[in-house]
């Protein structure tokens, strides 16, 4: 069979989850699921609504949270509908085109998220460390731009792994080992060596991951530096308080990706398929939960015209 007859013999792909998974568990699996994408567009719909219609939230942090949250309700309605479809109702299937298009769109809000974050932190680091000349470097529309680089930029390293992948044969299996399309997953069906593309896309995700995770370290560090020096024990406690919840937010994000990527590309590392699933949905899943609760409802301003709000919708 020639190559150009290889690539064309598989024109769907199959979804499968978890593959250790008993069936009896794929109805709570996929209510699981299902919760978790109600969860994330709640509270992320919720924010951008009262970005919306009060004026007193629309500043340059705010703004950085109203992307992550478009960010966070892009990635969850491109991954979550056909993994609750397949344990519901089967329907794991996916053309071809199609599974591509995810993997695409997955990577590329990963990507997005990472740089968001970036943005986050050197919006928390100028706040902190040069309080003063802040209004004058983060306006409305330097966020703006920035956050729009942003979302040009994470289409880049994600087109280029897509488009190459694209081209390898598949010739045969068809089965995702995964709860959506991805690098990974997809290039183990390919009908050919892909030792120099994993290395490829090993490299870009390292990129991608390590210089914003290296910069925000940087600047959390600068951040806690300059609240020891300060002589406020009340401001201390208030910034170390951030901090540390979004470090959190940040470990979760990061670290676990960090695992993911090792295992599958470094050989005397090994990690069981199931494991390696349980771990990407817990990076990819659980920041867009708790981000509306974490960056958004801690928020005193927020949470303070959250609760006019509900109590007297008219007046907010």
């Amino acid at each position: 069979m020639s190559q150009g007859n290889q690539t064309s013999t598989v024109t769907e792909f199959f979804i499968v989850g978890f593959p250790g998974l008993l069936p009896k568990y794929y109805d709570l699996l996929g209510t699981v699921f299902f919760l978790i994408y109600v969860a994330t567009l709640t509270g992320n719909t919720v924010f951008l609504t009262l970005f919306v219609i009060e004026q007193s939230l629309q500043k340059p942090m705010y703004l950085i949270m109203v992307n992550l949250a478009l960010c966070d309700i892009g990635f969850c309605t491109v991954a979550l509908p056909k993994i609750i479809s397949r344990y519901w109702f089967n329907a794991g299937a996916i053309s071809f085109h199609l599974c591509f298009f995810q993997r695409q769109l997955i990577h590329y809000f990963g990507t997005l998220n990472s740089l968001i974050m970036l943005i986050m932190a050197l919006d928390r680091y100028v706040a902190i460390c040069f309080p003063l000349r802040y209004p004058m470097l983060m306006t409305n529309k330097v966020m703006g731009l920035l956050t729009g680089f942003a979302w040009s930029t994470a289409m880049i390293s994600p087109g280029i792994t897509t488009i190459m992948s694209s081209q390898l044969p598949f010739c045969g299996p068809n089965l995702i080992l995964n709860c959506y399309c991805d690098t990974i997953s997809v290039n183990r069906l390919a009908c050919t060596d892909t030792s120099q593309y994993e290395r490829l896309s090993f490299s870009l995700a390292m990129f991608v991951l390590l210089l914003p995770f290296f910069l925000i370290i940087v600047s959390y560090i600068n951040v806690i530096i300059a609240v020891l020096r300060s002589r406020s024990t009340q401001a201390r406690l208030k910034t170390f308080s951030t901090c540390v919840t979004q470090i959190c937010i940040i470990s979760i994000y990061y670290i676990p990706r960090f695992v993911v990527y090792l295992t599958t590309y470094i050989p005397n590392i090994k990690l069981n398929i199931d494991s390696r699933i349980a771990l990407t949905m817990l990076y990819s899943l659980m920041p867009p939960v708790v981000n509306p609760v974490i960056y958004c409802f801690r928020t005193k301003e927020i949470r303070r015209i959250f609760m006019q709000w509900c109590i007297s919708p008219e007046k907010v």
